[in-house]
């Protein structure tokens, strides 16, 4: 336990030698679940009492199946379309690398606090945005931020459309 607890430090410090480290540990995928799912259930928490936010168990089985297609659409994006000369990544570096980058969301638990839902979200969202493309920067090989921010945002046009498209079916 020691181990999570520490990446996930090392993670929020934004340390590019935690996102390298973990993309290289087969053995990290559970542990990067395990932030996404802690992530999650600290978001749930401090969303309590703000209204039209998932539970808890939806909201984090929603979250898990979010990582997973993000870092599907990360991977098909960033080897397929806008890959380098270096770059050279499968689907459980960017799993992991991408869980990670999940660490800061641990601190939305503090949103619980009444009248700081919305300016403590924003701040640890821009926080998971940055660790995100730090992530995706190391886990492709890319040299360049910018390329990293590239995939990121199209990525995520992508699952917008994406999450659109499959509320539309379910509503």
């Amino acid at each position: 336990m020691a181990l999570i607890v520490e990446r996930m430090i090392r993670a929020a410090k934004l340390e590019v030698s935690l996102y390298e480290e973990v993309e290289a540990d087969v053995n990290a995928t559970g542990q990067a679940m395990m932030v996404v799912v802690l992530s999650s259930l600290a978001e749930g928490i401090g969303a309590l009492g703000v209204p039209d936010r998932p539970g808890l168990i939806a909201g984090t089985l929603a979250a898990l199946v979010g990582w997973f297609l993000w870092a599907m659409l990360t991977y098909f994006i960033g080897t397929k379309l806008l890959p380098t000369a270096r770059t050279e990544a499968d689907l459980g570096q960017l799993l992991r690398t991408i869980g990670f980058s999940s660490s800061p969301g641990v601190l939305r638990i503090l949103a619980i606090i009444p009248g700081l839902y919305g300016i403590i979200s924003f701040i640890i969202s821009i926080w998971m945005l940055v660790a995100m493309v730090i992530a995706v920067r190391q886990a492709l090989d890319y040299d360049s931020t910018f390329r990293a921010v590239l995939v990121c945002v199209i990525g995520w046009l992508v699952y917008i459309v994406f999450l659109s498209f499959a509320a539309a079916l379910f509503m």
